[in-house]
């Protein structure tokens, strides 16, 4: 029989997001060095969709 569920309780260890300078949202990637909101890191323009919008 495996143990199944605790070895998941390891994975909330670290943090993957961090706060953006750029937008201050908390969703700057510290390894992958993007945010996930407005695309600092990647690109000099912002992160914007149509679908975004109402």
């Amino acid at each position: 029989m495996t143990k199944g569920t605790p070895s998941k309780g390891k994975r909330s260890r670290g943090k993957a997001h961090i706060y953006c300078r750029r937008c201050g949202k908390h969703s700057y990637h510290v390894s992958d060095k993007i945010c996930s909101s407005c695309n600092y890191g990647k690109s000099a323009k912002l992160r914007k969709y149509s679908w975004q919008v109402k």
